[in-house]
C-alpha cells in the first residue's frame, strides 16, 4: 500500500532516491524543496529499498606492478589489516587459489576481494580489490581486470625501480582512465632507494611521484597508508540506481556444484536473486539463483547496486552463453545499448595437444571447453595427425601461457597430454593471388604455390643493468633484431627492438634471463607482419618425417636450429634395440643428422672357448636381426622430446 510521508530533508541531499529508517525506498512525489538549509517536500513510500549501499563508499582498484615487485603479497595485507579473514585462516598468496599458482610464485588469474574499511574519517567503505597477474602473457587477465575498475595501485619495487612489464601495465590504467596511486615496495631492503625510484617514475612513466606510499609488505609496514591513499585518491564509481540492469561479464569458470559462476561489474540498475537476466550477446534468459561477492570465500548478498563487483549464478550449462566482456541486463526491461565489452584476444603462439591414449580424446574435448570458460583469452579447434592422431590446435599469449595451461589440463582433469612444436601466425601470399593464414607448418602447401611469407614482428621493451646490456643487444642481433632506440634511465638501459615473433617465442626470455642473471625485464607488443626467406623444416626419425616437430625457420638459421634439434632428440630419444637416424630436413634435402646407437646383447656370452667363427656367426646373425628391425621396428618417441623443441639454443 503507497502511503503520503512528510519529511524535513537537508540541503546537503539531493539525490531522487533516499532510504528511512525502516529500510523503505523513498521518491520524490512533488516539486523538489525550496533553496534553503531545511526544505520540506513530500515524498511517496515504495515498499523494501533496493539498495542500503551509497556509492560515495565504493573503490573499486587493481593491483598493477612488474612480476615479483609484491602484488600479491600486498593484497594478502590489506586483506589482513582490514580482518576480511581470519588470522587462523590467512596463508601467503591467499588470493592465488590454484596450486600452479602457488608453486611458481606468480598469478595467473585476477582475482576479486570484497574489503570493509573503517577509515579515519569514521566512514565504513567498501574496497572491491582486483590482484592482476604481471607477466606479458596474461596481460589479457590484467586488460579485463581494469575494464571493472575506476582507479589502480601501481606497485614499484623500490630498490628494481621500474620494470618493463611496470611500463606495460601502467600504460594500460591510464588508457583506462585510471586514477593512479603510486605505492613503493620493499623499502625495509637494504638496497632500496626511495628517493631515486620516484624519480625514475616521474622521468620513465611521467607520474608525480612525490606523494608515494612508502610500505613493506612482507612485514605489513604502512598499510594503513595504502587505505587510506585508496579512500582519499580514488575516485567513486557512478552509476543510476533507477536505471535498467546494466552489468559488465568480467569473468566466468566451471564449478563442479554451482555450475558457471559469473563474476561482473555492476554499471546501473540492482542485480538480485530471483530475477531474470539476459546475456545480451548470446541472447539467451536465465533466473539468478544466487548473489554474491568474494571475501575471499563467497558470501551470499540480496542484491549488487551500481559500482559494486560480485558474482551470481543461475544454473547455466552452456560455456558459450558466458561471453566475456558481454552485457547482462534485465530481461524484462532490457537496456538499450550494449557496453562496447573487451577487444578480442589475439593469440600469438598455436601449438597441437594430443592425448597420449586415443581414449582421453573425449575427456581432453571437455576439459578444453571448461578451461576455455575459465581462460578466454585461449582458443582451441580440432585437428588431426599422422603421428598423433585425434587432438586440438591451441592458440595461446605466449609460451608461459602455453605450459600453464598444459598443466593445468594435465592435474585438475588428469589427463595424459602431448605437445607439438609451437608456432606463431604466418600469412602466405599465394601465386594466385590469395592470403592463407598458416597455424601449423604440417599444412603449408606446396613451395611452388607460394610467392612470399610474411611473419609476424614485435616491438620489444627490455630494461637492463648497464653491465648486461653488451649481451642483450648481442642475443637481440642474433636473433635477428633490428634496433630502434636506446636510452639510459639512471643506471639502467632501456632499448626498443623490432624483433621476428618466431625467434622470441622458443626461448628469448630464458635467454635473456641467464645472461642478464636475472635483472633484465621484456615486455612486447606485436607491430606488423613482414616478408621474410622462410622454409620449413621436417624432422625424420629412422626415416619416417615426424610432422609434430615440423616448423618454418629463417633460411639462414635452419641448419643451426635443425642440428640442435638433432642433438637434443639423440639425447631424449631412448636406445632402440636397432640403430636410430635423426635427421633435420628441408624439402629432399638434409642439412643436419645425428644417430642413437642400438642396445646390444651380448649373444657371445654363452662361447666358452672354441672356434672364434661361432662367435663372428652368432655376431653376423644378431646384425641381421637388427637390420630387420630397424625396417619394421616402431620408434617410441617420449615426450620430452617434443617439449625440447622449444629448448633448443643453449
Amino acid at each position: 500500500m503507497i502511503v503520503d510521508k512528510f519529511y524535513q530533508i537537508p540541503k546537503s541531499i539531493d539525490a531522487s532516491t533516499i532510504c528511512d529508517a525502516s529500510g523503505a525506498m523513498i521518491r520524490l512525489h512533488t516539486a523538489p524543496r525550496p533553496h534553503g538549509a531545511l526544505g520540506g517536500m513530500r515524498l511517496r513510500c515504495y515498499g523494501p529499498r533496493m539498495s542500503t549501499k551509497s556509492f560515495d563508499n565504493i573503490r573499486n582498484f587493481s593491483i598493477v606492478a612488474h612480476i615479483d615487485h609484491g602484488k600479491s603479497t600486498l593484497a594478502d595485507r590489506l586483506i589482513q589489516q582490514t580482518g576480511t579473514v581470519a588470522a587462523r585462516d590467512m596463508s601467503e598468496q591467499i588470493l592465488d587459489s590454484m596450486d600452479i599458482e602457488k608453486e611458481r610464485g606468480i598469478t595467473i588469474k585476477a582475482q576479486t576481494v570484497r574489503l570493509d574499511y573503517q577509515a579515519k574519517d569514521g566512514k565504513t567503505y567498501i574496497l572491491n580489490l582486483m590482484d592482476t597477474p604481471g607477466h606479458v602473457d596474461f596481460a589479457y587477465e590484467v586488460s579485463r581486470s581494469l575494464a571493472a575498475c575506476e582507479g589502480s595501485l601501481l606497485v614499484v619495487d623500490a630498490s628494481q625501480g621500474v620494470e618493463a612489464q611496470t611500463l606495460a601495465n601502467v600504460y594500460q590504467a591510464l588508457d583506462a582512465n585510471h586514477e593512479i596511486v603510486t605505492v613503493l615496495n620493499k623499502i625495509d631492503l637494504p638496497a632500496a632507494d626511495p628517493d631515486r625510484i620516484k624519480q625514475q617514475i616521474e622521468d620513465v612513466i611521467g607520474l608525480d611521484a612525490s606523494d608515494a606510499v612508502p610500505i613493506s609488505a612482507k612485514t605489513g609496514l604502512n598499510i594503513e597508508g595504502v587505505l587510506e591513499a585508496i579512500v582519499e585518491k580514488l575516485p567513486a564509481p557512478k552509476g543510476d540506481l533507477d536505471a535498467p540492469l546494466k552489468c559488465l561479464l568480467v569473468d566466468s569458470w566451471y564449478d563442479a556444484y554451482l555450475g558457471v559462476v559469473v563474476l561482473v561489474r555492476v554499471i546501473d540498475g540492482t542485480l538480485k536473486k530471483g530475477m531474470t537476466i539476459k546475456m545480451m550477446r548470446a541472447n539467451a534468459s536465465y533466473g539468478v539463483d544466487r548473489v554474491g561477492v568474494f571475501k575471499p570465500k563467497m558470501l551470499e548478498v540480496k542484491a549488487l547496486g551500481p559500482g559494486e563487483v560480485g558474482f551470481f549464478t543461475a544454473s547455466i550449462k552452456e560455456v558459450a552463453d558466458t561471453a566475456v566482456g558481454d552485457t547482462i541486463t534485465d530481461d524484462k526491461r532490457p537496456v538499450s545499448q550494449a557496453l562496447p565489452g573487451f577487444k578480442p584476444v589475439q593469440p600469438v603462439v598455436f601449438c597441437g595437444i594430443f592425448p597420449v591414449d586415443a581414449a582421453d580424446f573425449e575427456m581432453l574435448r571437455a576439459a578444453m571447453s571448461r578451461l576455455r570458460l575459465n581462460d578466454a583469452s585461449f582458443s582451441y579447434e580440432m585437428e588431426t595427425s599422422a603421428a598423433l592422431g585425434f587432438g586440438f590446435r591451441c592458440g595461446f599469449l605466449g609460451l608461459l601461457h602455453l605450459e600453464i595451461i598444459q598443466e593445468r589440463l594435465e592435474r585438475e582433469f588428469n589427463l595424459n597430454l602431448i605437445s607439438t612444436a609451437p608456432s606463431v601466425v604466418y600469412h602466405l601470399k599465394l601465386r594466385d593471388g590469395t592470403t592463407l593464414e598458416l597455424h601449423n607448418p604440417a599444412d603449408m602447401p606446396d613451395v611452388m604455390k607460394i610467392e612470399a611469407i610474411e611473419e609476424p614482428w614485435i616491438k620489444a621493451t627490455i630494461f637492463t643493468p648497464d653491465e648486461y646490456l653488451g649481451s642483450v643487444l648481442k642475443l637481440c642481433q642474433d636473433r635477428r633484431g633490428v634496433q630502434t632506440d636506446l636510452s639510459y634511465v639512471g643506471s639502467r638501459a632501456k632499448v626498443v627492438y623490432d624483433l621476428p615473433l618466431n625467434e622470441v617465442v622458443f626461448d628469448f626470455y630464458d635467454r635473456l634471463k641467464s645472461i642478464s642473471k636475472g635483472y633484465a625485464s621484456f615486455d612486447y607488443a606485436i607491430t606488423d607482419y613482414r616478408e621474410g626467406d622462410l622454409v620449413r623444416m621436417s624432422i625424420l626419425v629412422n626415416a619416417e618425417p615426424v610432422d609434430a616437430l615440423s616448423m618454418l625457420v629463417h633460411r639462414t638459421r635452419a641448419e643451426a636450429r635443425g642440428r640442435a634439434m638433432c642433438e637434443k632428440l639423440k639425447e631424449l630419444i631412448p636406445p632402440h634395440m636397432f640403430q636410430i637416424p635423426v635427421q633435420a630436413a628441408i624439402g629432399g634435402k638434409i642439412i643436419a643428422r645425428e644417430t642413437i646407437r642400438a642396445l646390444r646383447k651380448d649373444v657371445t656370452a654363452k662361447c666358452y672357448g672354441g672356434d672364434a667363427t661361432r662367435k663372428r656367426k652368432l655376431l653376423e646373425k644378431q646384425k641381421e636381426g637388427k637390420k630387420k628391425m630397424r625396417q619394421f621396428g616402431k620408434v617410441e618417441i617420449p615426450q620430452e622430446a617434443f617439449i625440447a623443441a622449444l629448448k633448443m639454443d643453449s
